[in-house]
């Protein structure tokens, strides 16, 4: 029996948290400060209502932490995004993986691993044919194990 669950409304909380324990491993924050958690309260709803929507383009898949009840250990997130078709997609269907996160206690027991492979399962059901991700360079050897190659990125950032 696979440890990996989808996520919930009730594990909406413990997700934002796992968010911020990526966030923070890969971005230089102060998380000494409220204002690096004070978006979780304005996120808490919006997120509640993407994982109430078994249907929409929206999946999390999770792993309950082992020593600690009500917490997750682990977090694989992703979306599945329209675009106008082309060859090799005439539907149009393109998946995103992110916020890939693991306790940093519970590391090293392939929790991450078994969530990337129960959202890739979720992908080919609903039908994507390519999934797209970042990944720091201490996650490349994961990804790389699991398929996924380095492309050339040309994509920019308008902030508005």
């Amino acid at each position: 029996m696979s440890l990996v669950h989808r996520a919930t409304p009730q594990d909406a909380e413990e997700l934002l948290r796992l968010r911020q324990v990526m966030i923070d491993s890969v971005f230089t924050t102060d998380s000494s400060s409220n204002a690096a958690t004070d978006w979780h309260a304005e996120s808490l709803p919006t997120v509640r209502r993407r994982l109430a929507d078994a249907d929409g383009g929206f999946a999390a898949f999770v792993i309950d932490h082992p020593a600690r009840p009500g917490a997750l250990a682990a977090l694989v997130a992703g979306t599945i995004e329209y675009r106008i078709g082309r060859a090799g997609n005439p539907h149009g269907s393109v998946g995103y993986v992110f916020s890939v996160a693991t306790d940093p206690d519970v590391r090293r027991r392939g929790y991450a691993r078994a969530c990337m492979r129960t959202l890739l399962d979720w992908f080919r059901a609903k039908g994507v044919p390519h999934v797209d991700l970042n990944a720091s360079a201490e996650a490349e050897p994961l990804y790389a194990s699991l398929g996924f190659v380095r492309k050339p990125d040309p994509s920019m950032r308008l902030k508005l």
